[in-house]
């Protein structure tokens, strides 16, 4: 039986990237373990400059509870939840809140400033870096949002686009508060 040369080649050419990438996400940390490990321990501290210019330090926000959240100017999803996040850091600031943006992209410091004003962003943005997010389990999916309570303990997660209800719902959690305490009031 006489085979095809150009199939050899291409099947061959498909194995050696499968074989490639492979060994490379085997090399990677287990990106969804450090994710496991944060879950109900201590945020992991990080040292980021602000759009400002500023140095910040998530554990400068300690006795606070904070949202922060990975994001970057060409994600569709962080455009529709950054008013909320606006919104909700006007709401839920006066009673500590802080939310905080980490802006993971490829983008200049200009750039990024120019979309948080243009977003009208109200709370820190800052310039992200990739140790920091490989410290959150590692930034795969954006927008990722950690829910960080008073004592620097993560207390909830989420990956990807949730309703502004359920980004409340986290808020009050952080706060110390249920839903249901909420609607019995």
């Amino acid at each position: 039986m006489k085979r095809d040369p150009v199939v050899l080649v291409v099947v061959s050419a498909v194995v050696a990237m499968m074989l490639v990438f492979g060994f490379k996400l085997a090399r990677r940390p287990n990106q969804a373990a450090g994710t496991a490990q944060i879950q109900n321990g201590l945020a992991p501290d990080f040292t980021l400059q602000s759009l400002d210019g500023k140095t910040v330090r998530l554990s400068d926000f300690r006795g606070k509870p904070v949202v922060l959240n990975f994001w970057a100017t060409w994600c569709s999803p962080c455009k529709i939840e950054m008013p909320w996040f606006v919104d909700l850091q006007r709401q839920y600031g006066p009673a500590g809140v802080q939310f905080l943006g980490v802006a993971m992209d490829d983008a200049s410091t200009k750039e990024i400033a120019e979309f948080a004003q243009s977003m009208k962003v109200n709370y820190p943005i800052l310039i992200g870096k990739e140790s920091v997010g490989d410290a959150y389990g590692g930034v795969q999916f954006l927008p990722e949002t950690f829910y960080i309570d008073r004592n620097g303990k993560v207390v909830d997660k989420a990956f990807g686009l949730k309703g502004r209800g359920e980004i409340e719902d986290d808020i009050k959690k952080i706060l110390g508060q249920s839903s249901v305490a909420q609607t019995q009031k």
